[in-house]
């Protein structure tokens, strides 16, 4: 699968995660700033990176994925696109990289708990990640005053802002997307700041026709 994300090429092989709206939704809600470090957790074949890399200039792109192809993917589509950066195929529970050196991370995590009854494959369901144990991963990997950027479902808005402020991630920005001004929302988009001040606010509905 090939697509275009602006300048750049994405090319997926099979059984890595697609692009999807929630991708390309929170690639334009998150907040980045040129020449920014920036870490996506979970960042299958690098479409967020790319996405982001479309956005700002001089970034210095980092991603982790445990699974083996999804992280090759990833590498190949930064060297692809002449892009420096780094991906590192482990599991983010493990901690493997130090700790406050990012100005920016980005997720796009599974969004089903483990026992909730519903699924899409380990891409979806918490079997590997949990999304407390993403929150903490974030929370460490973050400097004070940096940015965690996650989209969610909306069912599920409470245990998202929950678990942030556990991690010492104060909620800041929140945006839900809907596929348009008729539909529920599908979509929810958080963006959380390290040891931030109390304050949110509540951006108008997303339409993503």
């Amino acid at each position: 699968m090939t697509e275009q994300l602006g300048p750049y090429t994405l090319e997926l092989p099979l059984g890595v995660f697609p692009l999807g709206g929630d991708s390309l939704a929170l690639s334009r809600f998150a907040s980045v700033r040129d020449g920014q470090r920036v870490c996506d957790l979970g960042c299958g074949g690098g479409t967020l990176l790319l996405l982001l890399a479309g956005r700002a200039r001089n970034l210095s792109l980092t991603g982790v994925e445990l699974d083996e192809t999804a992280a090759r993917a990833a590498a190949d589509n930064l060297t692809r696109n002449g892009l420096a950066g780094t991906i590192v195929q482990v599991d983010l529970r493990s901690n493997p990289l130090p700790a406050g050196q990012f100005d920016l991370v980005i997720a796009n995590p599974p969004y089903f708990s483990v026992g909730s009854g519903k699924s899409g494959g380990h891409a979806r369901c918490e079997e590997f990640c949990s999304l407390d144990e993403l929150c903490a991963a974030a929370g460490r990997l973050l400097k004070n005053g940096g940015r965690f950027a996650l989209c969610h479902r909306p069912e599920r808005l409470c245990d998202v802002l929950c678990t942030l402020r556990r991690h010492d991630l104060e909620p800041k920005r929140l945006q839900l997307v809907a596929h348009s001004p008729a539909h529920f929302p599908c979509t929810l988009l958080v963006e959380a700041v390290r040891q931030g001040r109390p304050g949110l606010s509540v951006l108008p509905t997303y339409t993503q026709m």
